[in-house]
């Protein structure tokens, strides 16, 4: 992999640093710090040197899904993510029979084994099927079925070391048992699609939930007389949000309560893109369903929201644009909170000494220009 040095404005430890130089060695960060005259390689005027970004709910991008259990498929989702400077992802699952999620979690060990096109598979984001069918959203509700241990295990053993998160409704039969054994195996529990409230989700937090997915979609919302998931969410500090931020999901004012809040450290933003992601307008299909895609959001023909089409470095320059985060921040929502929440903060998501070579060139205006995996540039784009 040889030497890589990069001289620019980099985004180290959620600040601006001013004519920095980033050093790699081998596929890993040899050190960020100022620069005083070293020889670089590429010099970044204008724009940011970032850390990758890191999409941990994400089921599909540039034609391919992850339920469609291919590697074709698998390699169409890395090469799109690339393109818009996401440097890891978790495959995120939908809900469906066992049998064929666990077809679907022996191909992702598979395509994480071998060299990726792209965007690095960090593992798998099981969503479903242990939701509450009164908020399924896209889901199958045919295949919405209470949590057991029995399943647990099947998938678990599955996922081949592979699985990083669950995303339940922790109010489900069941539901507390499993939570606790995914947890004593260093799994993040996650509430969504869930009709939980307060007092439900205080006994989830204890039972060892940690994070609330798709903040505000999908679930139980706010209420004075009964502060539902968002209110926890909210009230727990340390838990982690993730936030849909493409101001359709969300309206702008909500996702920055949500910043004013929890602050940038407990914010992962996330795409939960689907195959249109990086398509055009058009007709698709998802779960099972049919989707039309107008205007960038995707909708079922009853018109709920079928996931999405946002991308993680859209999602960044809403943060900023929208709700006026300072950039440094916003790019930490996409980089380092969902590495952390992956598992992989020890390695993923800063430019740190020791850390992988994974990072990103954004221009002035948080455009993607290039891409880097390990040191090496896995994508260039010319605007």
């Amino acid at each position: 992999m040889g030497r890589l040095a990069v001289r620019g404005n980099l985004i180290v430890d959620r600040e601006v640093r001013e004519d920095w130089i980033l050093i790699c060695e081998d596929g890993v960060i040899a050190q960020a710090g100022p620069w005083r005259g070293e020889e670089a390689d590429l010099r970044v005027a204008g724009g940011y040197v970032a850390p990758g970004y890191v999409d941990v709910h994400v089921h599909g991008a540039g034609g391919g899904d992850v339920m469609d259990a291919s590697e074709a498929a698998l390699a169409r989702i890395a090469q799109t993510l690339a393109t818009h400077g996401v440097t890891g992802f978790l495959a995120t699952t939908l809900t469906a029979d066992l049998d064929s999620l666990t077809e679907v979690l022996r191909m992702c060990r598979v395509f994480a084994r071998r060299p990726s096109p792209g965007a690095a598979l960090l593992g798998v984001h099981l969503e479903g099927p242990w939701i509450s069918p009164d908020y399924k959203g896209a889901h199958n509700p045919d295949f919405i079925v209470d949590p057991t241990l029995a399943d647990a295990r099947v998938l678990l053993w599955a996922a081949g070391g592979l699985l990083r998160i669950v995303t339940l409704a922790p109010e489900r039969p069941g539901a507390g048992a499993v939570i606790g054994y995914l947890r004593s195996r260093g799994i993040r529990v996650s509430a969504g699609h869930t009709s939980a409230t307060w007092e439900e989700m205080k006994e989830a937090a204890r039972c060892g939930v940690s994070q609330v997915t798709h903040c505000f979609n999908a679930m139980r919302g706010f209420h004075h007389r009964e502060p539902g998931v968002v209110g926890a969410a909210m009230m727990h500090g340390e838990w982690t949000v993730e936030l849909i931020a493409d101001g359709v999901h969300v309206h702008p004012g909500a996702m920055a309560l949500l910043y004013r809040a929890k602050g940038a450290d407990r914010i992962a933003l996330v795409s939960d893109a689907m195959r249109a992601a990086g398509m055009p307008d058009g007709d698709y299909h998802l779960g099972g369903f049919a989707v039309t895609v107008r205007g960038g959001a995707a909708r079922l023909p009853d018109g709920t929201l079928a996931g999405s089409t946002l991308t993680l470095d859209r999602a960044v320059q809403h943060m900023v644009r929208l709700c006026g985060v300072p950039v440094a921040e916003a790019v930490a929502m996409a980089s380092e909170v969902p590495a952390r929440a992956a598992g992989c903060g020890h390695r993923k998501g800063r430019l740190a000494a020791g850390y992988d070579a994974d990072f990103v060139v954004l221009d002035q205006d948080l455009r993607v220009e290039r891409t880097f995996i390990a040191g090496a540039e896995v994508q260039r784009v010319d605007w």
